[in-house]
């Protein structure tokens, strides 16, 4: 049971951007600058999968769900890929920059402190650029913010988890800005 009356039948942050639109329209262009538009070194799929990596660790279940389906709609192997990601990311079939950059965000998922040297040298020694590290360390913050947003005021999950496959084919066309 959501802590705030929300005025619609939307799950997660899709209700609250409804309730809000005031809010919503700078928490969309933020999420499309950090996963979509933004000039980074790392694809859409990948930025994808660090927010779904972070909304995990996190517990916030509709975020993982969303973030995991965008990811999939966007990655080579798709949703089994992100499930074996999220089910332990030392042993997916992801790169060793990808692995690298995961452990890099799940520090700045873990605490509000400097990332260690030695996580920052193995991302380093991986090929990570000032511009992956940046990336990374970026999406990981704002989604302990967002993660926060969503499962602070006790949203609701959806009733069908193929809302979330719905969601994807929305976002990955036309961004978080256009799906609202």
């Amino acid at each position: 049971m959501p802590h705030i009356e929300i005025a619609n039948d939307l799950p997660g942050i899709s209700g609250l951007f409804v309730q809000r639109p005031d809010t919503a329209g700078v928490l969309s262009q933020l999420a499309d600058t950090l996963l979509r538009e933004g000039e980074s070194p790392l694809s859409r799929g990948e930025r994808e999968l660090i927010a779904a990596y972070v909304s995990d660790l996190n517990c916030t279940a509709y975020c993982s769900g969303s973030h995991s389906a965008f990811a999939a709609a966007q990655l080579e192997g798709g949703a089994e890929l992100v499930a074996s990601v999220l089910a332990d990311a030392d042993r997916a079939p992801i790169s060793p920059l990808i692995r690298a950059l995961l452990k890099v965000a799940a520090e700045v998922q873990a605490k509000a402190a400097p990332v260690s040297d030695t996580t920052i040298a193995a991302a380093r020694a991986e090929g990570a650029t000032d511009d992956h590290i940046h990336d990374t360390v970026l999406i990981a913050a704002a989604f302990a913010m967002f993660n926060r947003y969503v499962s602070g005021l006790a949203t609701a999950l959806p009733a069908d988890p193929s809302f979330y496959n719905a969601a994807a084919d929305v976002v990955v066309a036309r961004g978080y800005s256009g799906a609202r």
